[in-house]
């Protein structure tokens, strides 16, 4: 006796018709990863190096990663601290919490470091205008 409800015709083609509904949304997966990253009108940008997690340097300065920060790599996936600690200073965009701890980090790729001006500081973003469609900064 079959007990497998798997292979009654009925619940063959029910499988049949979620594969054939599946296949798009499977073919879409890569083209939603080379969609651009939005970044935060507040992300800065500077150089990172980890040191010993928490503790990193943020263009030459020492900082501390915030207790959740959050870290993504150039394809937009999740890293560890620890996985970057020890190599060379990266580009990257960055945020902080109110304390002044580093809460969400973007490693940067080439296309988006070639993006300029981007501010350093924020007293330079408060002179800047800052456009989130285009993910662009200008002179008022």
């Amino acid at each position: 006796m079959n007990r497998c409800d798997l292979f009654r015709p009925s619940r063959r083609k029910a499988v049949g018709r979620l594969a054939l509904f599946a296949l798009p949304a499977l073919l879409a997966l890569p083209a939603a990863a080379q969609m651009p990253r939005n970044f935060p009108a507040q992300a800065l940008r500077g150089e990172l190096q980890v040191l010993q997690p928490p503790e990193v340097l943020l263009n030459g300065r020492p900082a501390r990663l915030a207790p959740g920060a959050r870290i993504r790599g150039e394809r937009n996936l999740m890293l560890l601290s620890g996985a970057l600690a020890g190599q060379a200073r990266q580009t990257v965009n960055y945020t902080v919490d109110g304390q002044g701890l580093l809460m969400e980090v973007w490693l940067l790729s080439a296309d988006e470091r070639a993006r300029r001006p981007w501010p350093v500081t924020a007293e330079e973003a408060r002179r800047l205008q800052f456009d989130p469609v285009a993910q662009t900064w200008s002179r008022p």
